[in-house]
C-alpha cells in the first residue's frame, strides 16, 4: 500500500509538470491505484468449499446455478446452505472449521415453500432440529412480494447489513423486469459483483437455462452477463424421477471434472449415489411410472422400448434381441448380481417391468448367451462367457506332380 502512495505521489508530480487538467489529474491518479505489478501485495482468492478436493464458491465473486425448470437447482442450493452448518455434505466440504454465515434471498417461491424447504430439508441436512435454529448465522428472506425496482436495493441492504460468507440469490432473473434488457441485465449484474467484491461474500445466482431442450444457455440478456462475470457456472440436470446431477461447466480457477450425481430419497434430502445404486434408483422410478400408468389403463404412454434390441412381435408380445442385449449390457467374464443385471438391461431397453426383465434373463440362460450359478449365500449370480473365437477354415491347396 506505502509503495502504491509513494507511486501515485510522484504521478503527481509529473502529471503537475505536464500541465494536465484537473480532471486528468484526478484519472491518472484514479488508475494508478489499480495498477497490477508483479510484487504487488494483493489479497488471495479465498474459497468456502472444496468440491471432489478442488476449492470452489470463492469469496467476493459471484457463481452461477443454472439449470432446466426443475431440474435440482434449489436442492444444489439447499446443499450449500446446510454445508454452512456441517462439515461435508455428499462429496463437498467446508474449509473454514468455523461455521458461515448464509444469507438465503428467495425471489421465486411463495413464502410457505420457503419455509417447508427451510425446515423439511435445509434444517434435516444440517442435523439440526428446529429449536437448534442458528439465527445469528442464518438470514431467511423471501421478497416475491415486493416489485421488481425493491428487490435488489433491499438485497444490497441485506447484505451490507447481515455480513453473510455466502448469499442464495434464487433467483437473478426476478430483479429485473426484462431478462433481455440488455442495459439492466448490465447494471444489476455489475452491482451484485460490486456488492460481493465490498462486503467479500460469494453470491449463488440461480437462473434457468432457455427451454429448448438442445439450448443449454443461461436465459436471457441477464444469463449472458452473468456467465461472463461469473467466477463459475454450474450447471444441475436430471435423469430420471429423483436422480440428479451437479456439474462445474466454467470456471476461472479451478477445473473440476467430475460430475457429482444424487438421488432424493422419499423425505426429499439428497444422498450421494454410486453408479449401481443410481441406475437402481433409476429403475425403481421407471418400474414404480410403469405401474402406475398400467393400473389407469393408460399403457399407451409407457417409454417405448429401445428399437435397436426389438426384433419384432408374437402375437402381443415383443421379441427381443437377446444376444446383442446381453453383450452390451454385460462385460465378459465379469460376476453380476441379479439386481445388478437387472438394472444393467433395464437402462439400455427401456424395460421397465421386473418380469419381462427377468424373463429376458431366462431366455438369455436357456440359450447359452449367459450362465447363471450361485454364490456363496445360494444368491443367483450370471456371467457372460467369452465369445470363442472363430476358427478359420482350411485352405485347399493344388498338389502339383
Amino acid at each position: 500500500m506505502e509503495k502504491n502512495l509513494v507511486s501515485v505521489r510522484l504521478i503527481m508530480g509529473e502529471i503537475a509538470l505536464a500541465g494536465l487538467s484537473v480532471e486528468e489529474e484526478r484519472r491518472i491518479a484514479q488508475l494508478e491505484h489499480h495498477r497490477i505489478l508483479p510484487d504487488s501485495e494483493l489479497q488471495q482468492v479465498e474459497f468456502l468449499f472444496k468440491m471432489f478436493k478442488k476449492p470452489c464458491f470463492a469469496r467476493g465473486e459471484l457463481v452461477g446455478v443454472s439449470g432446466k425448470a426443475k431440474s435440482g437447482k434449489t436442492f444444489v442450493c439447499s446443499i450449500l446452505m446446510a454445508l454452512c452448518f456441517r462439515n461435508q455434505v455428499l462429496s463437498v466440504d467446508r474449509i473454514e472449521p468455523r461455521r458461515l454465515h448464509v444469507l438465503w434471498y428467495d425471489t421465486e417461491q411463495s413464502e410457505e415453500s420457503t419455509q417447508d424447504i427451510l425446515k423439511n430439508r435445509i434444517l434435516p441436512m444440517t442435523g439440526l432440529s428446529e429449536s437448534q435454529f442458528p439465527k445469528e448465522l442464518f438470514d431467511v428472506f423471501n421478497v416475491r412480494g415486493e416489485p421488481y425496482s425493491e428487490r435488489l436495493p433491499l438485497l444490497e441492504t441485506a447484505v451490507s447489513r447481515y455480513k453473510p460468507d455466502l448469499v442464495i440469490l434464487d433467483g437473478i432473473r426476478d430483479l429485473v423486469a426484462d431478462i433481455n434488457d440488455g442495459v439492466v441485465a448490465q447494471e444489476v449484474v455489475e452491482r451484485l459483483m460490486h456488492l460481493a467484491s465490498e462486503q467479500r461474500c460469494c453470491i449463488v445466482c440461480v437462473l434457468h437455462q432457455n427451454k429448448s431442450v438442445e439450448d443449454r444457455n443461461l436465459r436471457g440478456w441477464i444469463g449472458t452477463e452473468l456467465k461472463n462475470k461469473a467466477f463459475e457456472v454450474y450447471e444441475c440436470s436430471k435423469s430420471s424421477e429423483r436422480i440428479f446431477a451437479w456439474a462445474q461447466t466454467d470456471t476461472r480457477k479451478y477445473d473440476i471434472p467430475d460430475k457429482l450425481k444424487f438421488a432424493v430419497n422419499d423425505q426429499g434430502i439428497p444422498y450421494r449415489c454410486t453408479e449401481e445404486q443410481l441406475l437402481e434408483a433409476q429403475y425403481e422410478a421407471q418400474r414404480k411410472l410403469a405401474e402406475e400408468r398400467q393400473k389407469s389403463g393408460d399403457g399407451s404412454k409407457l417409454t417405448p422400448f429401445n428399437p435397436k434390441y426389438v426384433l419384432g412381435k408374437e402375437k402381443r408380445y415383443t421379441v427381443f434381441d437377446i444376444p446383442l442385449m446381453f453383450s452390451d449390457a454385460m462385460e465378459a467374464d465379469k460376476v453380476y448380481t441379479e439386481q445388478q443385471l437387472l438394472n444393467a438391461i433395464g437402462k439400455l431397453s427401456n424395460i421397465a417391468t421386473q418380469k419381462i426383465l427377468r424373463e429376458q434373463i431366462d431366455k438369455g440362460v436357456k440359450q447359452g448367451v449367459i450362465m447363471q450359478s450361485f454364490d456363496a449365500c445360494q444368491q443367483r449370480i450370471y456371467v457372460r462367457p467369452k465369445p470363442k473365437p472363430k476358427q478359420s477354415e482350411p485352405i485347399e491347396t493344388e498338389l502339383v506332380f
